[in-house]
């Protein structure tokens, strides 16, 4: 079991390329120091030096679907090793752009790794550690196409119509099974709108927790 502190909380934002987690990364990392507290901001694939390094072979090199799913959790084990578990135990907040959410919908739904093999990574690499809050920044898949159209498209970004659809099933599938954690928020809205969403989500994590 990883150890957690009382004080330090771990958000974590999913969701389809085109979602807008970039951006609100940035917004929540922001509130979230408004209210008085310490914040790290992280991604995955990355967070470290060797994530970093396993995050440009992930988006640049084509891979077995096998392999592209252990090297996820090679990078998570680190992360949470150096960066996330750590950070808790100061009592800091942890918010992270993609965590194991990501990793159901991409390699799970999207292609088809067996869900028993991820579960067993899950428990593995996580070892009790799970996130406090999760925010599903969910849109139609037009919508995130068209966001992304005019950058440089990474391996997965890459890929077709079908398989976003399963993406997304599959986080919106973990969300209706997990309400208490993954909460939905409509990113199809305007900027404001978004954003009032999720302050509002994070005004009850902080409700729940005694501020």
């Amino acid at each position: 079991m990883t150890a957690r502190a009382t004080t330090g909380r771990f958000i974590t934002l999913e969701g389809v390329d085109g979602a807008g987690k970039s951006t609100h990364v940035a917004f929540l990392a922001d509130t979230i120091g408004a209210r008085g507290k310490r914040v790290v901001a992280t991604r995955e694939p990355g967070g470290t030096p060797f994530g970093e390094s396993l995050r440009e072979l992930l988006l640049r090199t084509p891979m077995t679907h096998d392999t592209e799913t252990l090297l996820m959790f090679a990078a998570r084990r680190e992360h949470v090793e150096q960066v996330i578990a750590p950070a808790l135990a100061r009592g800091d907040w942890v918010l992270c752009d993609r965590f194991t959410d990501a990793t159901f919908a991409y390699q799970g739904g999207g292609r088809g790794a067996d869900i028993g093999l991820l579960d067993a990574l899950e428990t593995g690499v996580q070892r009790g550690l799970e996130p406090d809050l999760t925010l599903l920044l969910d849109a139609p898949l037009e919508v995130g196409r068209r966001r992304i159209a005019a950058r440089a498209l990474d391996h997965f970004e890459r890929e077709q119509t079908p398989f976003f659809e399963r993406v997304r099933r599959a986080y919106l599938d973990r969300a209706r099974r997990d309400p208490k954690r993954i909460k939905v928020i409509d990113a199809a809205g305007t900027l404001e709108q978004v954003q009032a969403a999720i302050i509002r989500e994070l005004d009850a994590v902080l409700a729940s927790f005694g501020k």
